[in-house]
């Protein structure tokens, strides 16, 4: 179907075309075409009305295709046909058009993305899945697409996805699958390799999911006001810190506070069978605290459902299911000023705690999330200073990882390796100098040249002071003392420097700066 905002001319020409037209998209994530109820054009590019003729057209579905006019020639030599120019309009005129699936018939619109739609790559038009992409969901919430994600938590496809998908994975079978499926319906134009970044999950090294789940969230914007001022009410050190956690308060959007892991604390919820609807209210949860408070939160997943509902709601137990959603690590530390400050204040602890410690990173992490909830249950900050370190870097600056072998084991610097030529034992004295030497508010390197140039400081310095106190052997203050009335100006005045830089000292102890 044709929207209306097309140039008369143009409409005619499409509608001339028939159903024999097609908006030609791309992917790089083919186990993503089941889920598409969209294609996205850029609103500001040109796009054209082509027609294909060719031996290599003879076998698809469509003759006519709408591409980016800037990528017509790249794309008839790409598909080894002509393509022959029949009308062309802005990306905009496109919008409120309707297509329908090539593999489930449904109709689906064409609508404006952003900025990330471009003529690099591609076609101009990009396949849009709202499930499985975060612009593409903010294009499906701009236009109010619903939510399709038939992918399980296995990285399987569900039986929404279809007979023919159901049950493969994804990344292997499923992505053949719907290549095959594509190709067997007469709509695939062009498989090819393409290298290109995607997002790999750290630990495994295997390509990520993307895919849009019910969770629990938290809402910020009631109490961000209130976050921002306890922001101000503390000590920052070093004090980029308050701008720092400041910038992120102002920009967080609502906490996503539920996790799909096997491990963690329970969210407390129940779900109705039939409807799905959660069950969770101030019974429930205050049956369900005691019962934690006596075993411990496993008792969540060991105990049966009738035990975890309160007394007059457990002959609905078969009604319902436990939910299997564990809280964010985050929320978890983020209260550890109730589980530890306040729960033991009768203990001689005191609330806001004095000082909350921890890496650079941790404005986006423990800080922050310590400070919503205390905000949010307590109306204040949790903490009444705050200070930040940087992070041990090996002698090259690089992050130090046992997988790289550069990691500085402590013990080592001290006791020595057991090559003790290559790593020497330093002695605990020359690793503490080292840290009263370096500037812990910024990230610290540290490996076999700078520990040795820190030991030949340490020499000096520990000779120096053997000389010092070598000149003091026979010193006897109870009888070699003299009065400070009867010392000479050039000693009162030594004694008045040293004042002055003990008090220097004692005032950077005080504001934790302690680089020597």
């Amino acid at each position: 179907a044709l929207g209306d905002k097309l140039p008369a001319g143009v409409s005619s020409t499409l509608s001339a075309a028939g159903g024999k037209a097609a908006f030609a998209i791309w992917t790089t994530t083919p186990w993503t075409i089941p889920a598409n109820l969209a294609v996205a054009v850029n609103a500001d590019l040109d796009y054209c009305l082509v027609k294909m003729q060719g031996d290599a057209a003879t076998n698809w579905l469509c003759d006519h295709l709408v591409v980016a006019a800037s990528l017509v020639e790249s794309l008839a030599e790409k598909f080894g046909i002509q393509l022959e120019v029949l009308a062309t309009f802005k990306g905009g005129d496109l919008e409120g058009c309707q297509y329908k699936h090539v593999l489930y018939g449904r109709e689906s619109p064409l609508v404006i993305g952003g900025d990330y739609i471009t003529t690099d790559s591609g076609t101009g038009l990009v396949h849009t899945a709202p499930g499985h992409g975060q612009e593409d969901y903010q294009v499906g919430l701009k236009y109010g697409l619903p939510l399709l994600s038939p992918v399980d938590n296995a990285g399987c496809f569900t039986e929404e996805a279809g007979p023919q998908f159901a049950g493969l994975a994804v990344q292997s079978d499923g992505n053949a699958a719907v290549i095959n499926a594509l190709s067997a319906a007469g709509v695939l134009l062009k498989e090819e390799q393409y290298a290109h970044k995607y997002p790999y999950d750290w630990r495994t090294k295997k390509p990520t999911i993307f895919r849009a789940t019910s969770q629990w969230f938290a809402s910020v914007e009631g109490f961000r006001s209130e976050a921002l001022e306890a922001i101000r009410a503390v000590s920052w050190v070093p004090a980029v810190g308050q701008n720092r956690i400041t910038a992120m308060t102002e920009g967080r959007s609502d906490w996503c506070i539920s996790r799909q892991r096997k491990w963690g604390v329970p969210i407390p919820v129940f779900y109705d069978k039939t409807t799905g609807e959660p069950l969770v209210t101030e019974e429930t949860l205050d049956h369900i605290t005691a019962i934690i408070s006596q075993h411990g939160s496993d008792i969540w997943w060991t105990a049966p459902l009738e035990q975890l509902l309160p007394a007059d709601m457990q002959h609905l137990a078969q009604n319902f299911v436990k939910g299997e959603d564990t809280m964010d690590v985050w929320f978890d530390s983020g209260s550890s000023w109730a589980g530890v400050v306040r729960a033991r204040e009768q203990e001689g602890l005191r609330f806001p705690a004095d000082l909350y410690l921890e890496g650079s990173d941790q404005h986006r992490g423990w800080f922050q999330s310590s400070l919503l909830t205390s905000v949010a249950t307590m109306g204040q900050a949790p903490y009444r200073q705050v200070l930040t370190h940087g992070f041990v870097l090996d002698e090259r600056g690089n992050k130090m990882s046992k997988s790289l072998g550069n990691v500085i084991d402590p013990r080592i610097v001290i006791n020595g390796g057991k090559d003790q030529k290559k790593e020497p034992p330093y002695g605990a004295d020359v690793l503490r100098l080292w840290v009263a030497s370096v500037d812990y508010s910024t990230d610290v390197m540290i490996g076999a040249g700078i520990l040795k140039q820190v030991s030949e400081a340490y020499r000096k310095l520990r000779g120096t002071l053997r000389f010092l106190l070598g000149n003091l052997a026979d010193f006897d203050p109870s009888k070699d003392v003299v009065p400070y009335e009867q010392l000479p100006a050039v000693d009162k005045w030594l004694l008045a420097k040293h004042a002055a830089v003990m008090a220097e000292v004692q005032e950077a102890y005080d504001s934790y700066q302690v680089k020597f």
